[in-house]
């Protein structure tokens, strides 16, 4: 097949980089993968492992983003996939237009991938006129089913999977872990409390930072890691985080380190993860990554990454925004030395690749016959 997934940018998120690894499974599995968005750091990766990207200003959520529709209309007719798949609303919009602009003998089927419990409104709505809709996690397909008119046949649910090769190694590299060292010498000796994911309030930084001044009152040998980029409009934030680490006196027991590619030696290097987010995430990819790392994980009782967690590590949830809760359970954590960490092959990334493959085949069925 010849599939175009669709988002409106590449840069450091849980969409993004599953978008990357799902294209590279498609190539590897002989499909031609297509990426359209906006661009950004992952663009690279995505064209070296052997898709081909398309950079069009398909992000904006503005009336001008409209001006794209006959561009990629003729991206659409130039093309010829398969399969279209959008992963967010603005571009699901401009492939939605552009898609109905073809006749009805030329239009790719439509798949749509439920990626967040997004607002109810016709802005959003757009995303379930897809022939084939996927929701990441349970709560997902339920936010969707009670707020939307959607068929449940048409709705399937698929975890999103990791490569559980990429992330799980018997030891780390002692080179790699001496490079950390040298780069970040106030990490030697430590036991590192890994808080992943992209600069945003709702991320919980904030909480993590409360977090670490409970812990490393009681555990000095702590050191807390907070790893993630901030994104364009979220350079103020970051600055307010620094600001909370002076007033918690923790200068010396947290460190930020920015957006990196070797997530998978920090997960192996950590001794715990955390997981914080002040509101219900839909999936909570790095809650995955960290276990298929064998890296415990505590978070928040809430939103997809409760359900995974509450599948693979139970042993790890707190009642939600309980900062005083998550503390006393990430020093429990940190004192046992073995943990039973599962993880079921829904969360596996062959197993994502197998399912949604299946999805694009029922789509393709659905516009042969015009059902849809």
């Amino acid at each position: 097949m010849r599939i175009l997934q669709v988002l409106p940018a590449l840069h450091s998120g849980g969409v993004e980089r599953g978008t990357v690894e799902f294209a590279a499974e498609l190539v590897r599995r002989g499909h031609e993968s297509i990426v359209l968005s906006s661009g950004g750091p992952l663009a690279k990766q995505l064209e070296e492992q052997g898709s081909t990207h398309i950079t069009r200003p398909v992000h904006r959520k503005s009336l001008r983003s409209f001006g794209q529709i006959r561009p990629v209309r003729a991206l659409l007719r130039e093309f010829r996939p398969d399969i279209v798949h959008v992963r967010s609303r603005m571009p699901a919009w401009i492939i939605y237009l552009a898609w109905r602009g073809l006749p009805p003998k030329e239009r790719p089927a439509l798949v749509a991938t439920f990626h967040g419990m997004y607002s109810v409104n016709p802005y959003s709505a757009v995303m379930a006129r897809a022939q084939q809709l996927i929701a990441v996690s349970n709560c997902v397909r339920d936010y969707v089913v009670d707020n939307y008119r959607v068929d449940p046949q048409r709705l399937t649910v698929i975890q999103r999977g990791v490569d559980v090769d990429g992330f799980r190694r018997a030891t780390l590299d002692p080179g790699w872990l001496e490079q950390l060292h040298s780069q970040q010498p106030q990490l030697r000796g430590k036991r590192l409390l890994l808080m992943p994911g992209r600069i945003s309030r709702w991320k919980g930084q904030l909480q993590f930072l409360e977090v670490m001044a409970r812990i490393v009152g009681q555990r000095p040998e702590c050191h807390g890691l907070i790893v993630g980029g901030a994104e364009p409009g979220k350079e103020r934030f970051l600055q307010e985080l620094e600001q909370r680490r002076r007033e918690l006196g923790l200068n010396e027991a947290v460190s930020f380190l920015g957006q990196r590619s070797d997530m998978a030696e920090l997960y192996l290097a950590a001794d715990l993860v955390c997981h914080m987010s002040t509101k219900p995430e839909p999936f909570g990819r790095t809650v995955t990554e960290a276990l298929a790392s064998g890296t415990p994980v505590v978070a928040f009782d809430r939103g997809g990454a409760a359900e995974t967690l509450r599948a693979c590590f139970p042993e790890g949830l707190v009642n939600p925004d309980d900062t005083e809760a998550f503390a006393h359970c990430a020093m429990a954590l940190l004192d046992q030395t073995e943990y039973r960490i599962r993880l079921p092959r829904r969360f596996r990334l062959d197993a994502q690749v197998e399912a949604t493959l299946a999805v694009y085949q029922r789509a393709l069925a659905e516009r042969a016959s015009g059902t849809r």
